[in-house]
């Protein structure tokens, strides 16, 4: 009896460690490279400087509603969203 309940805990280890376990390495890897090492690559994109430089020097009627429609977090936000994009076709797993 000892034997079987010690074989199945075995194998539910075995499972556990095998299939779960390193199911969450990878997709929490693939999960930190599409978050977090974003980041780090946007501002050494060579648009990235340009695009506030063209932003300041619009002129104040201009930029009141470049400000109001939020145009320079939307182009921040499409600049990052090209790329997470690049690097997920980049990752062999999703890609």
């Amino acid at each position: 009896m000892f034997g079987r309940v010690l074989s199945a805990l075995f194998s539910f280890a075995g499972w556990l460690i095998k299939s779960s376990l390193v199911k969450f390495c990878g997709y929490f890897l693939l999960f930190f490279i599409t978050t977090e090492f974003i980041q780090l690559l946007v501002p050494l994109l060579p648009g990235a400087s340009s695009l506030s430089s063209a932003f300041a020097q619009q002129a104040p009627g201009v930029w009141y509603f470049l400000d109001l429609f939020k145009v320079g977090y939307g182009a921040s936000v499409c600049l990052s969203a090209y790329v997470t994009r690049f690097i997920i076709r980049r990752v062999p797993v999703i890609g």
